[in-house]
């Protein structure tokens, strides 16, 4: 349809009817559209001035929902913007969405369409626009769409405006760092969001951090799932730098926060996707919660909750954490968006919590028996993670050490049984403890048992790959001392060669453990035994 002809029926030259109708056709030729012609850019302008200003006016809902469709298709372009983005034209789309009001209920159905297009209008222009981001403080729109979800909390039929409502949020508390701490501090944020999350995933408590398991419970609808995800969405930006927690009443709201995500993660929504998404947004707001609360992922298990127990706790929501991190990781790609969210929570959970890091690492890590293949060869969530450990990507293989490192509670010997030398070295000359050691974190005192099958291959095991190798025959064994000789010479002249022409540099270990040039290393060792002879 000309756009023409929808700006001349929109500008006045037609009755209502004509402007719903002409609106509904333009609607529907560009559902889909979300790149324009710039050559139309005055009239598209013009168009969006024309829709707020018949907005403006009391006109009937069929025909205000025509013109909040159209104006949301037109606010996909952030050029037509400009006269869009104006404090009168935001509060007539706040008015529609019904945030300007603090007591009126949502009680006409009918009005329930008109407030989910203005909703979806305000998220596209705010999403496009720094100067709409700007007048949301100044209008105060978070406290309004906070204002909206209580209304919202006892409402049937409201799910499609509570889920914009929510994005909305998200938006803000992404876009707008002073909404954001404005959400955290004055409004009351988490709690309100936390609510809107509890509500969505209709949440039953049997104790105080804990809720009821029905194995049998139909997945969520689409509907409570999108609304679970905006909600987790929002509560992730809020809940940013909130690893110190610094009062009780915080704690206790990380901790029901905490409660309510492993019901999230033992949740499942309407499609195997929407579950993943789900989880995905579940795990990213978990990292923000402060290490100490995370004790509630873990609880006391009866008989009929779960098979899945170690200890006499209940390791449901942990072993959903552990299949998605496999999971992400025989995807192949997008590992530090995908994957490091996940493997970063567990590694602080193995850290702080031991039950957790037992029931990990009898799965991930558990007692060698066949050590002929390469620590990074096979179809084991340990040999997947191996793999990660010489990743590319520095953060993807730094996180991937890091857990495995944990799992073996920082203790070098443990860590090279189960990697290798090789796989482990970046990691271990980041930590200083190329010469051995363990990391700085205390645990527990108990001790690894080696399997019978690996003690009586430990003399074979080539501690640089890591598993068994048959033993090879010494080359050297038929030279004369002239041989060896040359051939030491002819390798010494190689690399004086090497580093002369700056290709290599000769390395040692300094006493701390950490690497530095040899001649730096060296004479640090000189030092440190002058100082000791003298300290005699």
């Amino acid at each position: 349809m000309e756009l023409g002809a929808v700006l001349e029926a929109v500008e006045g030259r037609g009755g209502a009817e004509a402007v719903e109708r002409v609106l509904a056709r333009y609607n529907e030729e560009n559902r889909t559209i979300f790149i324009f012609d710039p050559a139309d850019e005055d009239k598209r302008k013009k168009l969006c001035e024309g829709i707020l200003n018949i907005l403006e006016k009391d006109t009937k809902t069929s025909c205000q929902v025509a013109c909040l469709e159209a104006l949301r298709i037109l606010s996909r372009d952030k050029k037509v913007l400009v006269p869009v983005t104006t404090k009168r034209n935001m509060q007539i789309l706040m008015r529609l969405a019904k945030l300007d009001t603090v007591e009126d209920p949502l009680e006409r159905m009918s009005e329930f369409p008109v407030i989910v297009e203005a909703l979806k209008c305000l998220c596209n222009i705010i999403f496009n626009s720094a100067v709409a981001q700007k007048l949301s403080l100044e209008l105060n729109l978070a406290a309004m769409l906070c204002n909206l979800l209580e209304k919202c909390k006892d409402q049937q039929f409201v799910d499609d405006i509570k889920c914009f409502d929510l994005r909305l949020l998200f938006l803000l508390s992404l876009l707008h760092t002073d909404i954001r701490s404005q959400l955290r501090q004055e409004l009351q944020g988490v709690q309100v969001l936390t609510q809107a999350l509890e509500s969505s995933l209709s949440v039953r408590w049997v104790e105080e951090y804990k809720t009821a398991e029905d194995r049998d419970r139909p997945p969520l609808s689409l509907q409570e799932t999108d609304c679970a995800i905006e909600a987790l969405k929002a509560l992730f930006n809020v809940t940013l730098d909130s690893w110190n927690v610094h009062s009780e009443n915080e704690s206790h709201q990380f901790r029901y926060m905490a409660a309510i995500l492993r019901h999230c993660l033992l949740t499942t929504g309407p499609t195997e996707d929407k579950t993943e998404e789900l989880h995905s947004n579940a795990i990213n707001l978990l990292s923000n919660v402060p290490v100490s609360c995370l004790d509630v992922l873990i609880s006391p298990s009866s008989q009929e909750e779960t098979d899945i127990k170690y200890n006499g706790m209940n390791m449901g929501a942990i072993q959903i954490l552990l299949d998605f991190m496999e999971k992400r990781i025989d995807k192949g790609s997008s590992y530090r968006e995908g994957l490091t969210p996940v493997l970063s929570l567990l590694t602080e959970c193995c850290r702080t919590h031991r039950n957790i890091r037992k029931f990990i690492k009898a799965q991930v890590l558990p007692p060698l028996r066949d050590v002929s293949n390469r620590p990074e060869v096979g179809t084991t969530v340990r040999n997947k993670l191996v793999r990660l450990m010489t990743h590319v990507d520095l953060g993807v293989k730094q996180i991937a050490a890091e857990f495995l490192f944990v799992l073996c509670k920082e203790r070098v010997d443990s860590l090279l049984k189960y990697t290798g030398y090789g796989n482990a070295a970046g990691l271990l000359a980041a930590r200083g403890l190329l010469a051995g050691g363990r990391g700085d974190h205390w645990y527990s005192d108990d001790e690894d048992t080696d399997t019978e099958e690996y003690k009586s291959a430990k003399p074979n095991i080539n501690l640089i790959t890591g598993h068994l190798e048959e033993p090879m025959p010494n080359p050297m064994d038929e030279m004369t001392e002239e041989q060896k000789e040359y051939e030491a010479m002819k390798l010494v002249n190689m690399f004086d060669k090497l580093s002369r022409d700056e290709l290599i540099k000769p390395m040692g270990l300094r006493p701390d453990g950490t690497m530095a040039p040899l001649e730096e290393a060296v004479s640090q060792y000189h030092t440190n035994k002058q100082d000791s002879s003298d300290s005699d």
